[in-house]
């Protein structure tokens, strides 16, 4: 790792801790709109859910983008989307709006998190690589934490514009860092043929041994090797037989873990308070499940290294199979039992879903890995929509809260032996085929020849 890599995962970070901020910011601004416009609690659900539209559609149709413009363009032009229609916002005068500008926000945003995972990858040596992309998805969820630490602050003294002021601020700034650090995808240009000699630029700032400059030659010094779907585009690449069967394993446990993780965020603490729990308690509850996904992140990030990233996180789902079961037992339980489930529960439903991300990013190689990440972000926010549905129908069904917990306990079984046998037919991961060795860059020998 050089200080150039770490330039590159701190940047692909920081839009990702943007991204959580403006994704969690509007769960704290709705009840002052909901003040200040006169609005009942159902008209609050189009302004939380349109950003979520947009982030779902974002992952799925503008993802693929980066195959055709790089991840570098992908994530600036995303950038400034989300941030002018954040700034927007602040003069939205009616719902109609705001539900406007939240969704093209959530465009924005569901376009810049693949290409920055998939950036992330590429910069990253194989033997650190699920390390580095749980990190910087772990900026997602400090972002969750710092959004509702600016709002105890920002609100009370300034109102609820404030917040979006602050979300339109921080990509806004962002920008000139990212035209001028960020470096765009290597295996997107060599794909693309462009000069020879930018691209070793890039190259020579990971490793300064090379040197100064590339031998004249009279053929191209990098390729890209064909694959089986040769000059198929990324999109169709995941349906190729190669790819198939492990995309759809992956799209099934995406929407298993996502339709956990949002039924645990949504109803956790209406069940808290309908138990009779204070306020209080039930905030520290709840952000101890996402206090325990970042520090599971600390765990599972060099255990995927080291270890394997499928053997790890079905081990993870199957531990979880049993603290979401906990959960419901501790509701009958001292507090500090309830509130170590809660915790426990968190790591394996998000630190899972952190973990996830990672396994896709090593399971596609580069040259389809934004588009495999985007896609399989899209497709789990199925699961993420069904999940609160299903649950609130279960407890419209008189079920009690231990129950709705148990039954939400056997689908993380599901998901661990999923993603097992997921391992087991592709193997520890999927670019294993490169041959690279633990020292080498993201970009693998099976994607890019660089000269030796």
């Amino acid at each position: 790792m050089t200080r150039y890599q770490y330039q590159v995962i701190a940047l692909c970070g920081l839009v990702m801790f943007i991204d959580g901020f403006d994704t969690q910011a509007i769960s704290y601004m709705a009840p002052h709109i909901a003040d200040e416009w006169n609005l009942s609690q159902k008209m609050l659900g189009p302004i939380f859910s349109a950003a979520l539209v947009g982030l779902m559609i974002g992952y799925l149709a503008l993802s693929p983008l980066s195959d055709r413009f790089g991840h570098k363009r992908v994530i600036i032009a995303a950038t400034v989307v989300f941030g002018l229609t954040t700034l927007a916002a602040v003069w939205a005068g009616n719902v109609t709006e705001l539900v406007a500008l939240r969704f093209i926000t959530g465009l924005g945003l569901g376009a810049a998190a693949p290409s920055a995972v998939a950036l992330t990858g590429e910069f990253s040596p194989r033997r650190l690589r699920a390390t580095f992309v749980l990190v910087i998805y772990c900026g997602f969820s400090v972002g969750f934490v710092v959004a509702g630490l600016v709002a105890g602050r920002l609100i009370p003294d300034y109102g609820w514009r404030s917040m979006l002021w602050v979300g339109a601020a921080a990509p806004l700034l962002l920008i000139p860092f990212l035209v001028r650090s960020l470096p765009e995808s290597p295996v997107y240009m060599i794909q693309r043929k462009m000069d020879q000699d930018r691209i070793y630029a890039v190259f020579r700032r990971i490793d300064r041994a090379l040197p100064q400059s590339l031998p004249e030659q009279s053929e191209p010094v990098f390729s890209v090797e064909e694959n089986d779907s040769g000059q198929r585009t990324a999109l169709s690449s995941l349906f190729t037989r190669k790819w198939l069967l492990g995309t759809l394993l992956l799209w099934f446990v995406f929407m298993i873990n996502l339709a956990e993780f949002y039924a645990l965020q949504s109803w956790l603490p209406t069940i808290m308070t309908d138990l009779g729990y204070s306020m209080s308690v039930v905030v520290t509850a709840t952000t101890l499940t996402t206090v325990g996904g970042i520090a599971a992140a600390f765990i599972t990030g060099p255990s995927m290294d080291r270890l394997g990233a499928d053997g790890t996180l079905g081990v993870l789902y199957l531990v979880g199979f049993v603290c979401v079961a906990l959960t419901g037992v501790a509701f009958h339980a001292p507090l500090w039992v309830l509130l170590t489930a809660n915790f426990l529960a968190g790591c394996c439903i998000s630190g899972g879903q952190k973990s996830l991300i990672a396994l896709a990013a090593v399971f596609y190689p580069a040259s389809i890995r934004s588009t495999g990440v985007g896609w399989a972000l899209g497709i789990g926010r199925v699961g993420g929509i069904l999940g609160p549905i299903v649950v609130g129908a279960a407890l419209a069904m008189n079920w009690t809260p231990s129950s709705v917990f148990y039954a939400m306990s056997v689908p993380m079984l599901v998901a661990g032996f999923t993603v097992l046998l997921l391992g087991l037919r592709y193997g520890r991961h999927a670019d294993r085929s490169a041959g690279t060795d633990d020292t080498a860059p993201g970009v693998t020998s099976e994607e890019a020849r660089i000269p030796s």
